[in-house]
């Protein structure tokens, strides 16, 4: 028996899809190096990692938005700073994308980028994660809606998050690990409410229904697999990243 060694971001809609696999509800293929990453992290390290057809983020028609305190016309975001959750995830890559001009941005963990708005730490803030459906609760109002602007110009799903495994454990183990992450999302399908428990875990205090409808948001049909439409996606997303010069190259599509 060897141990599977797996990491994904700290919040639900991962824990739910990566449940099975952590509790031993599907088959175990060996020591694996599996990750979920920002699609657009995987920019920097596709020379590494090979991308998953199974365990992406898509959103079709939301995603990050850009919440303040206040109404602040969109005219206006450039000349006020901006809490975004890292330089090198998705959300922020998108803002670059649809602003004429980048603002003054500060790095803040994801979870405390509502509270940098509400004390005036920074005039806006980028959304992720379950903050997208709890924001308006806190006191905060939606200036920027980043999955809206991106659906009515694509047409697309929004790839916000994949997974990737280490490029050196060869093709056998990459169909392996493959199959066992699709097996866990179907097996969480089938057992939301047990997926739901571990994924609570990770809902930083949002009630199970709350946890539910995130969770369901985002773990869809293009988790189990991204198709030629996720496909599509992602290389519309590094295209137009690499066109307005914010990515050197689009990285390789090669999901498996």
């Amino acid at each position: 028996m060897q141990t599977i060694r797996i990491g994904h971001s700290p919040d639900a809609d991962d824990a739910f899809m990566f449940y099975a696999l952590t509790a031993g509800k599907v088959a175990r293929t060996g020591e694996l190096e599996v990750t979920a990453v920002s699609a657009a992290t995987y920019v920097l390290v596709a020379d590494r990692y090979r991308l998953m057809d199974a365990g992406a983020s898509m959103g079709k028609g939301y995603g990050p938005i850009l919440v303040a305190r206040e109404p602040i016309a969109e005219r206006e975001i450039p000349r006020r700073v901006v809490a975004i959750p890292g330089s090198h995830t998705t959300a922020s890559l998108l803002l670059r994308m649809y602003l004429p001009e980048e603002p003054p941005l500060i790095e803040v963990a994801f979870d405390k980028i509502p509270s940098a708005v509400l004390e005036g730490q920074a005039d806006l803030g980028l959304l992720i994660h379950e903050g997208q459906i709890t924001h308006s609760s806190m006191g905060l109002v939606k200036v920027l809606d980043l999955g809206e602007r991106w659906q009515r110009e694509t047409g697309l799903p929004l790839p916000l998050g994949v997974n990737v495994m280490r490029r050196d454990l060869g093709e056998p183990m990459h169909v392996a690990i493959s199959r066992g992450l699709r097996d866990s999302i179907a097996w969480a399908h089938a057992h939301v409410d047990e997926a739901l428990e571990y994924a609570m875990r990770y809902g930083r205090g949002i009630d199970k229904e709350t946890c539910r409808r995130f969770v369901l948001m985002y773990v869809n049909d293009y988790t189990v697999t991204l198709g030629a439409e996720g496909r599509a996606a992602l290389e519309r997303l590094f295209t137009k990243a690499q066109q307005q010069r914010l990515i050197a190259a689009v990285p390789p599509l090669d999901a498996i």
